[in-house]
């Protein structure tokens, strides 16, 4: 039979691998090997554990792996990059719920064993409550990102005071269970925290649902970590412990990006203003159109190039062609680089994901802090599908719900082109200022194509 400390030993070296993986995720550069260190952790931890002690049938455990490597790698093969956030969203619910049904197991194997003690209620309380918060939240941003359920703020008056009531009536039940364990307590626990899950997540528009997809992450962790104690896995703990600051961290980074605080974004409904009117200053102008061999010209006469990714980059799959074009300006000697602003797209990191599948050099894709300064040096500014991240409305427009907010500085550059489908509002809901200023034009169209015409206008020089 096995040591328990050859168990420790295994679940250190798998922690320890883990936070390489974190580390090695912090760049592009290095992600691959953090995510392959991160695998290899995932899966000594998964072996190590199936030859514990404790592990008494291999049956279920048997069906579990198999449907989930099924799922997992069917799933992996299918999904497209524009449907990650979602994917994303969906496996923390999966997390989210598996640590309430292990709290409630617990419970209830517990109980039999009259083994049921207050620190041991504690952690269940706590497991079972984070894990259900967890669920529905994941839940519902799975359906506003995928469009089940509008991206407009969903409030209603005296919505916080209930949220209030209800974060009460969870404290006050998990202490009631902690003092008097019974399963009526748990199971009231539980669906509240499943309700608040709904109702925090429901008033979160648009514009902040990277910050909350972030956020569920770490709620994820946290829900991880109180498995672990209940479970007593101290690999669990640690891991949860890793993926939970991890999570607050990057909603820290991406709160601070957007000028907005945490609380804020939970309160504030922010984004999906659907109806929201065209800003003063664009009001009785119009906007410039431009068709793909004029802006070939441009390029070919520019000296410096930058390119915006947005969403609209992700929906048309373009980040292929966005390389050759890339190429295509290189080779005839002019400087390119892209510019990443925080929360573009619907998850953390999103084009950057984009670019990497598309192998484009690491070394000319630059941060927003980076970059900024050189917009007004810039000969060609292009902007495939983003909105909300370059709108001039964030500087100027007080009365705009994106007031505040960091972007890019793409109205400094000389020429701008937007790569556009329609004048339709980004996900914040919001018009775009830039559209209207004199230096800008709009290249109307599924962002691909646009790019393939842009290309085959300049191969024909």
């Amino acid at each position: 039979m096995l040591s328990p400390d050859f168990f420790a030993a295994i679940y250190l070296l798998a922690t320890i691998l883990f936070i390489f993986g974190l580390k090695g995720l912090s760049s592009p550069k290095t992600a691959l090997t953090g995510n392959r260190a991160a695998m290899f952790g995932m899966l000594i931890a998964v072996v190590a554990t199936l030859f514990n002690p404790e592990v008494k049938s291999y049956s279920w455990i048997f069906y579990g792996l198999v449907g989930g490597a099924l799922i997992g790698s069917i799933t992996a093969m299918k999904i497209q990059m524009t449907a990650m956030p979602q994917l994303v969203a969906a496996l923390h619910s999966f997390v989210g719920l598996s640590a309430t049904l292990v709290a409630i197991g617990t419970y209830f194997t517990h109980e039999q064993e009259h083994a049921l003690n207050s620190i041991l209620c504690v952690e269940l309380g706590l497991g079972a409550a984070i894990g259900a918060v967890t669920f529905t939240g994941s839940v519902v941003a799975f359906g506003k990102l995928q469009e089940l359920i509008t991206s407009n703020p969903l409030v209603f008056k005296g919505q916080h005071f209930l949220n209030l009531l209800i974060g009460v009536g969870i404290i006050g039940l998990t202490i009631h269970f902690v003092m008097a364990p019974a399963f009526i307590w748990l199971a009231l626990l539980s669906g509240l925290s499943l309700l608040i899950g709904f109702l925090l997540v429901l008033p979160i528009g648009g514009a902040d649902m990277p910050v909350i997809v972030s956020m569920l992450n770490s709620y994820s962790g946290w829900a991880a970590s109180a498995t672990g104690f209940t479970l007593h896995n101290n690999l669990l703990i640690a891991t949860g412990a890793l993926v939970g600051s991890s999570g607050a961290i990057l909603s820290y980074i991406m709160c601070k990006a957007m000028n907005r605080s945490f609380i804020s974004v939970i309160l504030g409904g922010f984004g999906g203003e659907a109806a929201a009117a065209a800003p003063k200053s664009a009001q009785g102008k119009t906007v410039k159109s431009a068709a793909p061999e004029d802006v070939a010209f441009v390029l070919e006469n520019s000296s410096k190039v930058i390119i915006v990714p947005g969403y609209g980059m992700a929906v048309a799959q373009a980040q292929h062609a966005v390389k050759e074009l890339v190429q295509a300006l290189q080779a005839k000697g002019i400087e390119v680089k892209f510019a990443i602003h925080p929360v573009a797209g619907r998850m953390p990191g999103h084009m950057n994901v984009l670019l990497a599948e598309a192998e484009i050099p690491y070394d000319i894709v630059f941060e927003m802090d980076e970059i900024n300064g050189e917009f007004s040096t810039t000969d060609v500014a292009l902007v495939l599908g983003a909105n909300d991240v370059v709108n001039p409305a964030a500087k100027s427009d007080k009365s705009s719900p994106l007031y505040g907010m960091p972007i890019l500085d793409v109205y400094k550059a000389k020429q701008i082109f937007v790569s556009k489908r329609s004048m339709k509002a980004g996900y914040a809901g919001v018009d775009n200022e830039l559209f209207y200023y004199d230096n800008c034009s709009l290249v109307f169209g599924d962002a691909k194509a646009t790019i393939e015409a842009i290309h085959h206008a300049l191969s024909k020089d």
